[in-house]
């Protein structure tokens, strides 16, 4: 078998399967043909010559063993026993009689080939038992035969006794000639069974090449449709099983690719809309912004039924500019237009300087060594850190702790409150865009998209995020633990960046 049909057996189960299950089939039929065959053939030879042995002993027996004196000599009966031998049947022949009565004596045609002792004892006793003559038995005594063994050399062995009180007479055929000849026939029925089973083997080959190759190309053109080339068709050939699943995959394929179109649409038309949306909105909510400026400088010199509301408007209207924000960065990651721009960031002077910014220095406790420099985006880790920390500050209370620590080619950052921690069900959804914990709280003071966007700076610098409620050592839940991994280096990390026409681009603000 060539190597090139081992590499196919090995990297195909089902064409292995194929092959066994041929190979076995071949090797039952042949196995079951060669040994009936052998054991007809067995039957076949043994029975001739023994047949053809037995018949002319018998005769032996009748015209020569008979002829002899009731109480024969020695010698009479060695020369009776040498003339018995001398036949076509080559067997060799030995006589039992009695001078006197209960004196035996034997004579044998060759007493170092063949004595009394190679007979065995049970054929002596059923040659010497003599039985009822009746109807359905005329005769007294018959002709019996044994075949045996002796130095691995097979033998038949035959007996009888002449009617009437005459010698008892047994042959001694060699059966060597016929196991060589049943040995040639077994030699040839094993190399017909291997022949056999290594033709199937070929044959399954063809087989599973030919059921394979189909198949094959089925594999090739779903994984092609995996990897997003929705267009990929097979052609049809023929009127089989294997073509009406090629048809029905064609089928699948382009009601997939319709179905992917449509919804592509959809989406870029959503994200279209959202985006310009929120540019649409960018321009009345600076207006506003000013507005809400201005009345908050002079919101003490309001009049106090005024004020209150005056409060509402800026703080409303800071919410709605930070949503539109949310919403611009969250249309940029899906648009794929979100960029790294990299920098050399003392991490600790990085988080001081957020939380400095927003006023959180007494909420915070840092836990960060100096000098501890990576290649990341300002702007992006800021708001990683605002969106972590703030969230902690909101939900959890302080003490806020921000810790810091290196792990191989990695940046940890870990963010732990000691507020009531999250609820189980809540954790594999707090990454979610707009997910809120309780169904009766549809309003927050968030977005709903902070931690979100926080992923989504994660994983294009080639980091992470994950929380999970921290325990104290009384085994009750001591808060929740916001823990951020970045590269140490991430100069490596590069995103694509998805070119748009005039009818889908996304702008950056």
């Amino acid at each position: 078998m060539s190597k090139g049909i081992v590499t196919r057996l090995r990297l195909s189960s089902l064409r292995l399967r194929l092959v066994v299950v041929f190979a076995l089939v071949a090797l039952t039929a042949a196995v079951a043909a060669s040994g009936i065959a052998y054991w007809l053939n067995r039957e076949a030879v043994l029975t001739r010559t023994q047949d053809g042995a037995l018949n002319d002993f018998r005769q032996e027996m009748q015209n020569r063993a008979a002829t002899l004196p009731l109480r024969p000599t020695q010698d009479d009966l060695r020369r009776t026993a040498e003339l018995m031998a001398t036949g076509s049947a080559n067997y060799q022949v030995l006589l039992l009689g009695e001078r006197d009565a209960g004196k035996p004596i034997v004579g044998a045609s060759d007493p170092d080939d063949f004595t009394l002792a190679d007979v065995p004892r049970s054929l002596r006793e059923a040659v010497d038992t003599e039985r009822p003559v009746t109807e359905a038995n005329p005769y007294p005594y018959h002709l019996f035969w044994q075949r045996t063994e002796r130095n691995g050399t097979p033998y038949l062995v035959g007996g009888t006794r002449i009617d009437g009180g005459g010698p008892a007479g047994y042959m001694f055929k060699s059966l060597a000639a016929e196991k060589a000849d049943l040995n040639s026939l077994a030699w040839s029925l094993g190399i017909a069974t291997a022949l056999a089973v290594a033709g199937s083997v070929l044959l399954a080959q063809v087989a599973a090449t030919t059921v394979l190759r189909p198949v094959h190309r089925l594999g090739e053109a779903a994984k092609q449709l995996g990897e997003g080339k929705l267009d990929t068709r097979l052609r049809v050939t023929g009127a089989d099983e294997l073509a009406d699943l090629t048809r029905t995959f064609n089928s699948a394929a382009e009601s997939l690719q319709k179905k992917v179109a449509d919804m592509s649409a959809r989406e870029e038309s959503s994200r279209r809309f959202v985006a310009d949306m929120s540019h649409e909105l960018r321009t009345p909510l600076t207006a506003l912004t000013a507005v809400t400026e201005v009345l908050e400088d002079e919101q003490d010199s309001l009049d106090p039924m005024i004020a209150p509301a005056v409060a509402l408007v800026v703080s409303e209207t800071r919410r709605l500019n930070d949503l539109v924000e949310n919403l611009m960065e969250v249309t940029r990651f899906d648009a794929g237009t979100a960029r790294l721009v990299l920098d050399e960031v003392d991490i600790a002077d990085q988080i001081t300087a957020c939380i400095d910014a927003r006023a959180w220095l007494d909420a915070v406790d840092l836990d960060a060594e100096r000098g501890i420099v990576a290649p990341l985006d300002p702007r992006r880790l800021d708001v990683i850190l605002a969106n972590l920390i703030g969230n902690a500050l909101k939900h959890g209370g302080s003490p806020v702790r921000v810790s810091v620590r290196t792990d191989d080619d990695e940046l940890v950052i870990a963010v732990r409150d000691h507020g009531p921690g999250i609820p189980e069900e809540v954790l594999p959804h707090v990454f979610d865009r707009f997910y809120k914990a309780s169904a009766s709280r549809p309003r927050s003071d968030g977005s709903g998209l902070g931690l979100s966007i926080a992923m989504e700076n994660a994983l294009i610098h080639g980091g992470s995020i994950t929380a999970a409620n921290s325990v104290g050592e009384d085994g009750a839940v001591d808060g929740a633990v916001f823990v951020l991994r970045l590269p140490l280096d991430a100069s490596g990390i590069t995103r694509e960046v998805q070119t748009r026409s005039s009818q889908g681009e996304v702008e950056e603000a």
